[in-house]
C-alpha cells in the first residue's frame, strides 16, 4: 500500500468529519470534541487549523484514498503529534507511515503526544516513530463522558 501525505483539501472535510462520528473510533481516541456531530464548529475548527501558520497538517492517503490527518501544533518546546486513521484502516501500518512522513517533514524537537493509556494501537504506532512514555496523568475524554488515565510520550532531538 502507498503511503503519502499532502496538504488539506477542502475536499478532505467531509472524510474526516465522518471518520469523526465514527463511535468505536471515538471510543478510541477518547479525547475528542464534547460533540462531534455539531458540523458548525467542526467547520471552525478546520478553518483555524488550515489557516493557523504555526500548525503543520497533512492529509494522510493509502493508495490515493484520504484515510485520515496527521499534525503538528503547539508552541516550540511544546510541540505535539495528533493523527487519526479510519478505522476500516487500522491495524495495517499507516499510522506508524503516515507519522513518520510528517516527522521527516517537521524537523521540531521534542515533541509530544497524548494518548489513552488503554489504546495500545495509538501507543505502538508512537513507540515505533521513536516516542518514549514520559509521564503518566488523567484528563476529561469527552468521548467517554469521564476523566481517563493518559500517557504522555515524548520525541527528543536526534
Amino acid at each position: 500500500m502507498d503511503i503519502a501525505l499532502r496538504p488539506v483539501h477542502d475536499s478532505d472535510l467531509p472524510v474526516f468529519y465522518r471518520q469523526l462520528n465514527d463511535p468505536e473510533s471515538l471510543h478510541m481516541a477518547a479525547f475528542t470534541p464534547e460533540d462531534p456531530a455539531d458540523r458548525s464548529r467542526f467547520d471552525a475548527h478546520w478553518a483555524h487549523i488550515r489557516s493557523s501558520p504555526g500548525i503543520v497538517v497533512r492529509t494522510v492517503l493509502a493508495d490515493g484514498d484520504v484515510v485520515g490527518h496527521a499534525s503538528v501544533y503547539g508552541e516550540p518546546g511544546e510541540r505535539e503529534v495528533t493523527y487519526w486513521v479510519d478505522r476500516a484502516y487500522w491495524g495495517k501500518g499507516i499510522a506508524t507511515a503516515a507519522l513518520r512522513g510528517l516527522l521527516a517533514e517537521v524537523s521540531d524537537r521534542p515533541l509530544y503526544a497524548r494518548v489513552a493509556a488503554d489504546n495500545t494501537g495509538s501507543r505502538r504506532v508512537l513507540e515505533r516513530c521513536g516516542f518514549e512514555v514520559s509521564a503518566h496523568a488523567t484528563g476529561y475524554a469527552a468521548a467517554r463522558g469521564a476523566e481517563i488515565d493518559e500517557l504522555v510520550l515524548h520525541l527528543a532531538a536526534s
